[in-house]
């Protein structure tokens, strides 16, 4: 079971159910999340998944360096035993020389924000410390080139270097002895050992130097430095790494700890975690709102620019629906809550990034295995070095001084660090946009696109179609409206609300519907007042055996027009053509914008849907795409699909609908709207929050940046590495330069992931957008 099996979450939410594929057959499994302290680099990550995969019923296990956590999924998980379940994967952990624990949902209570402020308080007084005790052990090598001997007598060298050496340091021993003992290798193993080895020359030399003769060279300052460098860098490295989770808590953030309801007419102060579904929550002006809900009173412009990207404020009155986190202008409106607050969008969106940060991304797996081996090559190296300096006769000192340079600027961590601290500013930067990147294999995956396949209503349009003709056929329009709203009722599809819109303008009685059947992409049939009905496409009722020869002109004359048409007709005896409607839907401000800034890019665009075809060519020319299917079922998309990708380039679906969902899941990158259906979003592997086509170059284009970081990174990384180690073997660098490399170099990669987080999309022109 332990064996890295591929499986893909339906939801980014911690503990949830998860569909897994397991050798080819689906079961269910549940995630668990778990904080991981003290690793360090790459083959602590390695060590880690290792034991956690080790427990009985683990699937997989993906350890992130930068997030510094676990994500695992456990087959047959029972609710009943998911705390004996956390436990055995926290023991594992343990186990193999680190500790864990749960994830907190939500925002970081009190108690997680004090300990990480006194971790941060502890951590920079160690690095004071240290600092103190090595600069005078440094004093000789800085006033040399003065002419200054500053050599202090070796008594007060080894009262300086002996604290920093075993107190400061004893993370390292720590560390390195629970690598040992669990029959691996880190960073802190190759510390240890490199520092030790030149502290104990020292001694070794004051203790084997003549009375009263001249004083021997002493190398304390190596050891002290370089513990002191590393923990220098580390802290730094740490407080870089908290930079770029800066986009979650902000969102989080947005979120008020307290909102005011409504509760029998008079306002009532409690927490946010309080509020039930079905509360009526009073928003002031310059207030956030709390939840997710829908306006029952008041009107106001609502700026949802933090939780989707869209920068324009949004008017809302009655009937409206509001986001949790959005903050409310100058009127005061009261909200029904439409959700809690662990599910509405807000923290749907915080777990979303969690998730994509925690993931892993392919290449990443690739460095993993690179360093399981790494510690234990570069021990053998540094074991070499010096017996190579020891045969070519440079004596016992240069020979250790040596290896320990090899030891030091040897270290992993930049390896480890490259990518996931490059997908965690990226993913955070996207966020922020209002593009949710689900996880580390997405991103890859949008960075490489060069096909994007389009749904035509609700992607590229407004997906608010009105009906905007009507034919009657065999009975009267008010009967022919009364009978298509009735038996559409129930539906969300958006011509169903359409046309119920327009039933419920024109007074028109609706009836009961029973056995209603929908065909994704196509109509509906049910029964009405006895009758049994179907409303859909032309294609749909000539598939019922019905003849519609009748409409084909009138279906000719509003396909021209670029109108989505639909008929009505009666399938029991006797069957017949009853009436024909007529919707318009407007196509989205950026559409063209996005569509032109793709194909300049080298990007093709196609247009795919279950419209007839002179409605999409009609929409394709306002937008500016060349290539369009039209009349098409799921199947037909999903066949159309792997076409694209056969024909060459990695291909992404853009869509909002049900039909869309089997399209969006065989694409090699599903992009869903915001707007669109639950099934659309479980599907993809991107969410656009707000909806906008245009948000779809942002995310190819956060996707491409955070690529070629992740790329330059590891160039950087494995260049230092590839140079260091020959480096200090031939005797270049000291232990000293080593350290320091070594502590610039986990920095470096760091900071520059944190350019990422600089990340702004670029606005559409103004003059592309379709009017």
């Amino acid at each position: 079971m332990a064996d890295g099996s591929r499986y893909r979450p339906c939801t980014a939410t911690a503990g949830h159910v998860l569909n897994v594929e397991l050798h080819g057959g689906p079961i269910i499994a549940a995630e668990r999340r778990l904080e991981i302290a003290g690793m360090t680099c790459a083959s602590c990550v390695a060590r880690v998944e290792r034991a956690l995969r080790a427990v009985p019923g683990v699937v997989s296990a993906s350890v992130n360096l930068a997030t510094e956590t676990a994500t695992v999924a456990i087959v047959d998980a029972d609710p009943a035993t998911t705390q004996a379940a956390t436990a055995a994967l926290i023991a594992a952990v343990e186990h193999s020389g680190y500790d864990a624990r749960p994830v907190a949902t939500g925002a970081p209570d009190e108690a997680a924000v004090a300990r990480r402020s006194a971790a941060d308080r502890a951590e920079r007084g160690h690095v004071l410390a240290a600092a103190l005790l090595s600069l005078p052990l440094l004093l000789p090598m800085l006033g040399l080139p003065f002419g200054w001997h500053l050599m202090l007598p070796a008594g007060v060298q080894l009262a300086l270097a002996t604290p920093v050496q075993f107190w400061l340091g004893a993370r390292f021993y720590r560390a390195g002895w629970r690598a040992l003992a669990a029959g691996a290798g880190n960073m802190d193993l190759l510390v240890a050992i490199g520092t030790s080895a030149a502290y104990g020359l020292s001694v070794w030399a004051m203790l084997s130097a003549a009375p009263g003769g001249p004083m021997t060279a002493l190398y304390f300052e190596a050891s002290a430095v370089v513990i002191t460098l590393v923990l220098l860098g580390k802290w730094l490295e740490t407080r870089a790494r908290r930079g770029t989770a800066l986009a979650l808590r902000q969102l989080r953030a947005l979120a008020p700890e307290r909102v005011r309801l409504l509760r029998e007419g008079a306002e009532v102060d409690v927490p946010l975690a309080a509020v039930a579904r079905g509360e009526v929550v009073v928003v002031r002006p310059g207030e956030r709102v709390a939840i997710d809900g829908t306006v029952l009173e008041g009107s106001s412009e609502v700026d949802e620019s933090l939780v989707t990207g869209e920068s324009v404020p949004v008017s809302v009155s009655a009937g409206a629906r509001v986001i949790g986190g959005s903050m409310n202008g100058q009127g005061r409106i009261l909200v029904e809550t439409g959700a809690t607050a662990a599910e509405g969008t807000l923290e749907q969106i915080a777990r979303l990034v969690e998730h994509a940060q925690a993931s892993k991304a392919p290449i990443q797996r690739v460095v993993d295995q690179v360093a399981e081996w790494f510690v234990p090559v570069v021990v053998v190296v540094a074991l070499a070095t010096a017996v190579a300096w020891s045969l070519v006769g440079a004596g016992l000192e240069v020979s250790v001084l040596r290896a320990v340079a090899v030891l030091v600027i040897a270290c992993p961590c930049a390896l480890g660090l490259a990518t996931p601290a490059a997908l965690v500013a990226g993913t955070g930067a996207a966020a922020r946009a209002g593009i949710l990147i689900r996880d580390a294999e997405a991103l890859e995956q949008a960075a490489a696109i060069r096909c994007v396949a389009f749904d035509k209503t609700g992607t590229l349009t407004e997906g608010r179609p009105t009906l905007v003709a009507s034919v009657a056929f065999e009975v009267p329009m008010p009967e022919g409206l009364a009978l298509a709203a009735s038996l559409q009722q129930g539906s969300e599809h958006v011509l169903a609300r359409a046309i119920v819109a327009a039933a419920a303008a024109a007074r028109a009685p609706l009836q009961p519907v029973s056995e209603a059947l929908a065909t994704p992409g196509l109509g509906i049939t049910g029964s009405v007042g006895g009758r049994r009905l179907a409303l859909g496409s032309g294609r749909y009722l000539a598939g019922a055996h019905l003849d519609i020869s009748a409409a084909a002109a009138w279906l000719e004359s509003q396909a021209a027009s670029g109108r989505t048409v639909a008929l009505l007709a009666q399938l029991s005896e006797p069957p017949r053509l009853l009436a024909g409607f007529a919707f318009a839907d407007t196509p989205r401000a950026t559409a063209a914008a996005a569509v032109s800034a793709l194909r300049a890019a080298g990007i093709e665009c196609v247009l795919l849907t279950g419209d007839h075809q002179r409605s999409a060519q009609a929409l394709a020319a306002v937008v500016g795409i060349e290539r369009v299917h039209a009349s098409l079922l799921p199947e037909d998309k999903l066949r159309i699909i792997g076409e694209l990708r056969t024909a060459g380039g990695a291909v992404a679906m853009v869509g909002d609908g049900i039909n869309d969902a089997p399209a969006l899941a065989a694409a090699d990158l599903g992009i869903a709207m915001g707007s669109g259906t639950d099934v659309a979003m479980a599907a993809a592997g991107i969410v656009l929050v707000r909806g906008d086509p245009w948000a779809v170059v942002g995310a190819l284009d956060i996707a491409r940046r955070t690529r070629n970081r992740i790329r330059s990174n590891l160039f950087f990384a494995t260049a230092y590495n590839l140079a260091g180690v020959p480096l200090a073997a031939l005797g270049v660098l000291t232990p000293v330069v080593a350290g320091a490399a070594m502590a610039l170099s986990s920095v470096s990669v760091v900071t520059n992931a944190l350019l990422l987080t600089r990340w702004r999309p670029q606005p559409p022109p103004p003059e592309a957008r379709v009017r």
